[in-house]
């Protein structure tokens, strides 16, 4: 089957100057080995003004049309752009993957890969946009993976391994088992976020402490777990840093085991590692807490809780969480 194609300036021409000639348009198509009924639609459709026929205007006037109708809307469409572009900026600040998750749930029928949305911020064209900003390490390029050696060193004293840790917690399935770490400032100031992360529900607790010793972390984390019920305090996980070293004074003030990852080891307490991740888009490196209010802390905590997440369905911490009650009280 013939493939159309378009007519080419020096086809125009040749047109033009027969048809003034008083050559017929079926003999013009004939010399030009082009249908006359096609023709006939090209004088039609390019006249400059309406009236008169201008070869050069008329190629300007073709190409200008052709370039419109190719053009395809970046993302799948206007909605779907709008949506990318307004949740990976901030006050979201949501992953690609998350993206991508949760679009169907909020507009009806959409959908879009991962990997589309970030070709598409990488894309040269969006260089100005500078998108790759709002990603979780901001990087200007794509990175690829890579692992790193680790050591074994730090012990706490009196700690229990997460070696004796109850199985069950690895398996996200009972609310309750808590994990715990600091987000430091700069060097020379002592103010840091004391971070506190429910395993299943992902739900986590931002709070604001003067300085990272232990007796500030300890009654840190009792502030803000004291209140929750029996059933949400089973255990928590924290690393070997020295602002955990009052973990008995913490295990008796809330009646709950702590458990501590072997050194350098922090993919044991992936979770929080991952919020602190999180926390770090709000509070770069380098951030001085000494003059972060508490109300900014609370926002940003309230933010993350209201993020959908892909373990949980693409839910928000809070939604699973609140769907989890909802289902206790009615049994």
């Amino acid at each position: 089957m013939r493939q159309y194609k378009h007519l080419s300036l020096e086809e125009r021409e040749k047109m033009y100057a027969w048809l003034e000639a008083g050559v017929t348009l079926r003999e013009v198509g004939r010399r030009l080995g082009r249908d006359h009924g096609g023709l006939s639609k090209e004088l039609s459709r390019n006249r400059k003004g309406g009236r008169t026929y201008v070869p050069c205007y008329a190629q300007r006037r073709a190409k200008r049309v052709g370039e419109r109708q190719r053009y395809k809307a970046p993302l799948k469409g206007p909605e779907t752009l709008v949506y990318v572009r307004q949740h990976l900026r901030g006050p979201f600040f949501w992953t690609p993957e998350t993206i991508s998750g949760r679009i169907g749930i909020d507009i009806k029928g959409a959908a879009i890969d991962t990997e589309t949305i970030y070709r598409y911020i990488y894309s040269p064209k969006n260089n100005k946009d500078r998108l790759w900003q709002y990603l979780p390490c901001g990087r200007k390029r794509r990175m690829k993976k890579h692992g790193r050696k680790v050591q074994n060193k730090g012990k706490v004293p009196n700690a229990k391994s997460i070696d004796v840790r109850p199985k069950l917690v690895g398996t996200r399935k009972v609310p309750g088992h808590w994990e715990t770490d600091n987000v430091c400032g700069i060097r020379l100031s002592k103010p840091a976020l004391s971070v506190i992360v429910e395993r299943s529900f992902r739900v986590t607790l931002i709070s604001k402490v003067l300085n990272q010793t232990m007796l500030e972390k300890t009654r840190s984390v009792v502030k803000r777990l004291e209140g929750k019920p029996k059933a949400f305090l089973k255990s928590i996980t924290a690393d070997n840093g020295r602002e955990n070293y009052g973990h008995q004074d913490t295990s008796r003030a809330l009646g709950i085991e702590m458990y501590f990852c072997h050194a350098y080891h922090s993919w044991e307490k992936g979770t929080v590692e991952n919020r602190n991740k999180q926390i770090r888009r709000f509070f770069p490196k380098g951030t001085d807490f000494t003059h972060v209010r508490v109300g900014h802390i609370q926002a940003v905590e309230k933010i993350i809780n209201n993020t959908p997440l892909k373990c949980l369905g693409y839910l928000t911490p809070y939604e699973k969480m609140s769907k989890y009650l909802s289902s206790i009280k009615s049994t």
